[in-house]
């Protein structure tokens, strides 16, 4: 707790001191896309590191873009150029493809990336996308407040499945069963059915209704009224599920599970982050949903300064990259501003609008915030 008071006191200092702690020039390469299919959020990244640096108020940091127009081949080049500048800390990549061939450079140049895949991550790789350890680490935390026992976990057969089995073994959290469905929307609805034995409750109204139809029960008239006012009987063997998805596919996935009779007020519903969807508001249906995320006053907060400096709306993997500025600075801020690479991969904890990035090795965890939409209203859990 001392330590964590100290650093937060330091940060405090770098934040909102003008005063410049270091003579010497501090350069960061950014290796995003600033032409072509992802120019617009490169862009926005950019923007948000300058206005990362315009905040901390010192004029000895210096930002160096390249474009490495969403390739790995342009990255290693245009890395290699940065490293030529006497540059030794990158911010970028943001695609995990494009950090491939990364591991032909000297492990020297650090790479801070977006990524939030940490499955074979070459060593001078940091991984600091919002991962899947960090979601289920605040879901566990969810769990446990709410006495949640039999969580079941539901996701799409895709190229995260080895993402979310890290994420389970690295937080141990406690599963009741998993899932991976297909990600053809007509296909879920199908295999949600099995999941939830949904053909086999049905059936049991069914046969309860004619078992009823079929005694002497003289209020036997009302009891069908009542039956026939259900979807299914029976009993369920989980108490949650967790629907690691996004966007269409999430709802279409919760839209199965209220079809075969299992709505948010029968179990509880958790996702992943969001990032406040503003789409999942109106989701009436769906609701109350549970979900990790960021700082949401603090994320607001960003998004209503970039607007105003930039007159544009910032992309959500821009607000990380206001993060990591803060951290590099604060890294070297500890360490008398000598750029050394084993700053980075020491264990430390560093407190930025996102919230508490914890650093291990070559993979950066965060202490992510809990919500729940409800009534079309976020509200925070912890």
């Amino acid at each position: 707790m001392k330590y964590l008071i100290k650093f937060l006191i330091v940060l405090f200092i770098i934040l909102f001191n003008s005063h410049t702690y270091a003579n010497n020039k501090i350069k960061i390469g950014l290796v995003v896309p600033l032409s072509g299919k992802y120019e617009k959020l490169g862009t926005s990244i950019l923007k948000s590191v300058r206005l990362a640096i315009n905040d901390i108020n010192d004029n000895n940091i210096i930002i160096v873009p390249k474009d490495n127009q969403n390739n790995p081949d342009e990255t290693l080049r245009v890395s290699k150029e940065l490293y030529n500048e006497n540059i030794r800390i990158i911010i970028g990549p943001i695609f995990k493809k494009n950090t491939i061939k990364l591991n032909k450079l000297n492990n020297d140049l650090i790479f801070l990336s977006f990524t939030n895949k940490i499955s074979e991550t070459s060593k001078n790789i940091i991984s600091a996308g919002v991962n899947s350890i960090s979601q289920f680490n605040a879901i566990k935390k969810f769990q446990l407040l709410n006495k949640i026992e039999r969580s079941y976990l539901l996701a799409p057969n895709n190229n995260l499945v080895e993402e979310i089995e890290i994420g389970i073994k690295k937080s141990n959290i406690k599963l009741k069963d998993k899932f991976y469905y297909d990600e053809d929307p007509t296909k879920i609805t199908k295999q949600i059915e099995k999941v939830t034995r949904y053909n086999i409750r049905k059936q049991n109204l069914l046969d309860e209704i004619n078992r009823v139809k079929n005694s002497n029960d003289v209020n036997k008239d009302k009891k069908i009224a009542q039956l026939e006012m259900l979807d299914t009987i029976g009993g369920i063997n989980f108490d949650s599920v967790i629907i690691a998805d996004f966007e269409e596919s999430l709802k279409s996935a919760a839209t199965s599970l209220i079809y075969t009779d299992i709505p948010p007020t029968r179990v509880t519903y958790i996702t992943f982050n969001q990032w406040f969807d503003k789409s999942l508001f109106n989701e009436r249906m769906v609701q109350p949903i549970y979900f990790p995320s960021v700082n949401y006053d603090n994320y607001i907060d960003y998004l209503s300064r970039y607007k105003n400096n930039y007159l544009v709306n910032s992309n959500q993997i821009a607000f990380l990259s206001y993060d990591l500025v803060g951290l590099i600075y604060y890294l070297l801020y500890k360490n008398n501003f000598e750029l050394n690479s084993e700053i980075f991969y020491e264990k430390n904890s560093f407190k930025g609008k996102i919230g508490i990035f914890e650093i291990d090795k070559n993979i950066i965890t965060h202490q992510l915030n809990f919500y729940v939409i409800e009534n079309k209203e976020v509200k925070k859990i912890f």
